[in-house]
């Protein structure tokens, strides 16, 4: 039996790897990262990750990892991502990692790594620009450079080339706002994660005109300018935009 050849008992582990993303209120792309306590990569930061049980399905093992490892649980927009199988990516055996993604508003993140000592909110360094992808770095609060565990700044890369190409054929921008929000935030949003400036008037009338948002004859208080108009998302758009 040549070495390309396996056993019928062979079945490597699966485990299921999610990239939290955010935007902090001064344009930053973040992610949520915990630091591994054990080898292999002991005490670098790693995604939030499980393996799956032999009765669990993709979907319960990305929730369990939200849950358990990085505190998140509720109502969050996930979304599988990519499968990542390299043969030499865990030193440990061989392991595949199916990943997803998760949309979180900045005050979740906040919320759940006060909870979490062995959590950090990470900036996300994406050194190319538009959808080309590539690895990316990531830094913490102090601005100092974190080693990532395994192969997570390629995970980390997918995801964010992921949300870019998406972002404008899809209306997933609106996860990382609260319920009612003004048209700057959302242009905010979208040019965190495009990494470039946007034309104020041509984004905002791409947006009027697309029906996914509508005024909620609300204004934005506590500031010393006219307040911004209070918008919110029409979920019945959605089916023509996804």
């Amino acid at each position: 039996m040549d070495s390309t050849t396996f056993t019928k008992n062979f079945l490597p582990d699966v485990t299921v790897d999610v990239v939290l993303l955010s935007i902090s209120s001064n344009g930053s792309l973040l992610t949520l990262l915990t630091q591994r306590d054990e080898d292999p990569f002991k005490n670098a930061w790693a995604l939030p990750g499980v393996f799956v049980g032999r009765n669990e399905t993709l979907e319960n093992a990305a929730a369990r990892a939200l849950r358990d490892k990085a505190g998140i649980a509720g109502d969050v927009f996930v979304e599988q991502l990519f499968t990542f199988g390299s043969l030499n990516r865990d030193p440990r055996d061989r392991i595949i990692s199916v990943a997803y993604y998760a949309l979180v508003p900045e005050g979740r993140f906040i919320t759940a790594v006060a909870r979490n000592a062995g959590a950090v909110i990470a900036h996300i360094d994406v050194p190319w620009t538009g959808v080309s992808g590539g690895t990316v770095q990531v830094r913490n609060e102090a601005d100092k450079k974190l080693k990532l565990a395994f192969d997570h700044d390629r995970i980390i890369g997918i995801a964010v080339q992921r949300i870019r190409g998406k972002l404008n054929y899809a209306p997933i921008g609106f996860e990382l706002l609260p319920d009612e929000f003004t048209l700057f935030e959302l242009q905010h949003i979208h040019e965190a994660v495009l990494g470039h400036n946007i034309n104020k008037d041509s984004f905002r009338r791409k947006m009027l005109a697309s029906g996914l948002v509508e005024e909620t004859g609300r204004r934005r208080g506590g500031t010393a300018y006219r307040p911004a108009a209070l918008y919110s998302f029409n979920k019945e758009e959605t089916t023509t935009h996804g």
